[in-house]
């Protein structure tokens, strides 16, 4: 009885302590007065980035037509080329007096068939000794053309204004017919294909069909540097990658001053419309483990953590997947003095207005 009598006083002041503990824990929640807002709704662009590849207009390989030697090389690695402009000389030598072969036999043959038209004409030979002669002459005629084909053969021109690469063959070697001697590359225009997803495609269809202009797109470097001039998407696949989910895309970009060569990788920029997107500050998102969130206000003013997807980024805003709804209240500032569960007070924003106020504003 003694030892219940001590305990209830002790009793009576730890309830005391909780209660005193619990009014003041209410009191600093609503002391903390932070700065909330909502999502914005409205139709938007983005600039959206796709890993390219760089190609010339016109990217060849020079191969060897004949067999010999190289005798000539007119041309230096890297150096412009103008279309007609002798690049090799594989020795003509065999092939010359192939000509001048053909070209004795055609003349042979001509005295023949000449002659025996002329009997022809006095009916001592028949018409079908006349055709003979003249088919062994036409025949002559094609052999003297298929060697002066030969022969001009081994004299290797550039088809097109463009750039020698690294040579394959050195002067003095023995070249067979199809062997790769260089190759040329005509950089005046340039072709960037890039993939594309689906849905982007689709998007950008829609787009397409209601623009008056062709779409103009970016390219940036690889050293992150936007390339002077703009390009134009001129051309789409025909099929969608099974594998991928993607279609190609294939821009031209003018290069006047040569900077772009066959083989480049860069990164296409490229805006999309977005319709009804829903956008929030940058700055109203904390990462947890490579995750993005935010703290939702519910109608008691309790904080919770809450896990969003991004769609893109524009700069200082996030274009929001999924997580909230724009009716949701997110904190705006003070994300760092609350933890999940907190009861805060606060001061609404509308979206429009913190949005204005931030350093890049998106039209």
């Amino acid at each position: 009885m003694k030892k219940m009598v001590m305990l209830m006083p002790m009793s009576l002041c730890f309830l005391c302590c909780a209660s005193g503990c619990s009014k003041h824990q209410e009191e600093k929640e609503a002391q903390i007065k932070l700065l909330a807002t909502s999502a914005l709704v409205k139709d938007t662009t983005i600039t959206k980035e796709y890993v390219a590849q760089i190609h010339a207009l016109q990217h060849i390989e020079v191969r060897a037509q004949e067999r010999g030697y190289l005798q000539k090389i007119f041309v230096d690695e890297g150096q412009a080329v103008k279309k007609g402009q002798a690049m090799f000389q594989i020795q003509p030598l065999l092939y010359q007096a192939d000509l001048r072969k053909s070209q004795a036999e055609a003349n042979y043959v001509g005295m023949e068939y000449r002659n025996t038209k002329s009997l022809a004409d006095s009916n001592i030979v028949s018409e079908n000794e006349l055709a003979l002669a003249r088919a062994k002459f036409d025949k002559a005629q094609a052999e003297v053309a298929t060697a002066q084909t030969h022969l001009q053969f081994t004299s290797i021109k550039a088809p097109f204004n463009g750039i020698m690469d690294h040579f394959q063959a050195r002067l003095g070697s023995l070249v067979d017919e199809g062997d790769l001697l260089t190759t040329l590359s005509d950089n005046s225009q340039m072709w960037v294909y890039f993939n594309v997803p689906e849905a982007e495609y689709l998007a950008y269809k829609s787009h397409a069909q209601s623009a008056d202009n062709a779409t103009q797109v970016q390219l940036k470097l690889a050293n992150n540097e936007v390339f002077q001039y703009p390009g134009v998407v001129k051309t789409i696949e025909a099929d969608f990658n099974n594998e991928t989910g993607n279609i190609a895309f294939r821009a031209t970009f003018p290069n006047p001053k040569g900077l772009l060569r066959n083989g480049e990788t860069g990164n296409i920029l490229m805006t999309v419309p977005l319709k009804h997107a829903l956008l929030i500050p940058q700055k109203a998102t904390f990462e947890v483990l490579e995750k993005k969130y935010v703290f939702v206000v519910d109608k008691k003013n309790v904080v919770h953590q809450q896990e969003v997807g991004i769609a893109s980024e524009m700069p200082d805003l996030y274009v929001i997947k999924s997580g909230i709804t724009a009716d949701d209240r997110i904190l705006l500032e003070g994300l760092r003095k609350v933890k999940d569960g907190d009861k805060v007070s606060y001061d609404f924003k509308a979206p429009q207005a913190v949005i204005s106020h931030l350093k890049v504003y998106s039209e």
